[in-house]
């Protein structure tokens, strides 16, 4: 099926394909979104930064969160309760984290999501946290880590594959954590396929690198 085929499917199907690939991402080829030595790549090198839109996590925000950080102009937060038992939990749910909040990128020209997760545990660490998540999906390989900043802020960045719902072949995920007093933070980047993916890195970035606590 044709990228320009899916895109016209993608507002039936999108609630139920890309929550079900909560953690996807792509790129056909070897060590898709890495640098040489194998580390993940970072979204800066490859574009522009975005126009500044809202900043989330505050108090009256969107989402509440323990950390704020700011948004791509036009992607559109929500905030997530996942109701243990219902129909939707196992989808809000990847490894002992749970999806707290979902930016829709849509409204900003692409197919795809940022999405909040958050952990259990305020001693666990950034990268232990990233761990849990990518064992979390069973479609993961090759995860690269990284330790890098959010913003000032002590992280671990991760990149990985998984097979693409709604094409052949696989897509690039990727996803930094950092450490709150109310256990981890995740904000992980998927999309359709690896172009989307790409063309959100710049949004993704502005994220990390504008991350505060609290």
């Amino acid at each position: 099926m044709r990228r320009h085929a899916i895109r016209a499917l993608v507002p039936a199907v999108l609630a139920t394909v890309v929550m079900a690939g909560c953690s996807s991402s792509s790129g056909g080829g070897a060590d898709p979104g890495k640098n040489g030595d194998g580390a993940p790549a970072q979204a800066a090198e490859s574009a522009a930064a975005p126009e500044k839109g809202v900043t989330l996590g505050g108090a009256g925000s969107a989402c509440e969160l323990p950390v704020t950080f700011d948004l791509a102009a036009d992607w559109k937060p929500q905030a997530v309760d996942v109701e243990p038992g219902s129909e939707l939990a196992a989808l809000g749910r990847q490894g002992s984290a749970t999806m707290v909040c979902e930016i829709d990128a849509k409204p900003a020209g692409n197919i795809g999501y940022l999405r909040v997760w958050q952990g259990k545990g305020a001693g666990t660490a950034p990268r232990a946290a990233l761990e849990d998540f990518v064992a979390g999906d069973p479609n993961a390989t090759g995860a690269s880590y990284e330790e890098t900043e959010a913003g000032s802020v002590a992280a671990a960045e991760v990149t990985y594959t998984v097979e693409a719902e709604l094409l052949d072949g696989k897509k690039t995920e990727r996803a930094f954590a950092v450490a709150t007093p109310d256990g981890p933070v995740v904000v992980h980047l998927g999309g359709l396929d690896s172009q989307e993916h790409e063309e959100m890195l710049p949004a993704y970035e502005l994220a990390r690198t504008s991350l505060k606590l609290g």
